[in-house]
């Protein structure tokens, strides 16, 4: 199984951290460790801004719960 098919698996932070180190090595100066660093980019920054999206609708729901009947009410 390769690393793109394992990012559904990992975690949130896994993925930052996995997206934070092929950032840096794309900027290096190997070329092997570059070219797979740019390989697994676009994939590791889909995957991150996606698991955003999902924590900001979460909390963005939360709040909306978390608000008293009669303001919610108000707000829709």
């Amino acid at each position: 199984m390769s690393l793109i098919e394992k990012i559904p698996e990992l975690s949130d932070e896994d993925v930052i951290n996995l997206l934070a180190n092929a950032k840096r090595l794309a900027a290096g100066d190997d070329e092997r460790q570059k070219a797979a660093a740019e390989a697994l980019l676009p994939a590791l920054e889909a995957a991150a801004e996606e698991r955003h999206a999902e924590r900001l609708a979460r909390a963005q729901a939360k709040r909306l719960a978390a608000r008293k009947p009669g303001r919610a009410a108000a707000a829709a």
